[in-house]
């Protein structure tokens, strides 16, 4: 990416012929190789959660509504670095994929009991999505604080191979505080609109 502008800027400034190119080999080209790759696996990754969900929902768009929480986190891990002044290194990708595992569930406990609200007492949705707010309220607060607890020893750490840790843990527990102030508003949201959605469609399907 923007390494390559640097080592031209560099062999420049060094007064090196054009017949000497400089470039990275070993484990620095493993390394830029393996940043240029992020993306496509945090697609993949995206993509593996939306086809679980859907078999298991037997639906294609409540997965939607639970991947609606995936972006604040993913911003709420940015931010913290941007705050800490850390790059966007693997370690600080490897904890905004363990975000992906760590924030749906706050959305899946919602769905999961407004569905079976649903489904078992015939409550309409604002009904059902209600009463997952207010039940699943307590165990959605008792999971984030114990991953963002966990997660605050990495972030803070010191000593000898802090510097690895280090990004992860900023990535960690910065998703997971946006995201909880936010999933727990637009959550409900997403999921009121995904019912709409899925009665239009079932009503044009029908007639």
């Amino acid at each position: 990416g923007d390494v390559v502008p640097q080592i031209e800027k560099a062999t420049d400034e060094l007064g090196l012929p054009g017949s000497i190119q400089g470039r990275f080999e070993g484990a620095a080209q493993v390394f830029q190789e393996s940043l240029r790759n992020q993306p496509l696996l945090l697609l993949a990754a995206l993509a593996t959660v939306y086809i679980v969900l859907g078999m298991l929902y037997e639906s294609y768009l409540h997965p939607i509504t639970i991947l609606s929480t995936l972006p604040s986190a993913g911003a709420g891990a940015l931010w913290a670095l941007l705050l800490c002044g850390i790059p966007l290194d693997v370690m600080a990708m490897i904890g905004i994929l363990l975000l992906i595992g760590i924030v749906k569930k706050n959305a899946i406990m919602m769905i999961d009991f407004a569905l079976e609200a649903d489904r078992t007492r015939g409550l309409p949705p604002i009904e059902s999505i209600y009463e997952a707010c207010v039940h699943r309220f307590r165990p959605i607060m008792m999971t984030t604080m114990a991953a963002l607890l966990g997660g605050i020893p990495l972030a803070v750490g010191t000593g000898i191979g802090s510097e690895l840790r280090r990004p992860m843990g900023i990535a960690i527990v910065g998703g997971l505080i946006v995201s909880q102030i936010l999933t727990i508003y637009t959550t409900p949201v997403m999921n009121l609109w995904i019912e709409q959605l899925s009665h239009r469609l079932r009503s044009k399907t029908e007639n």
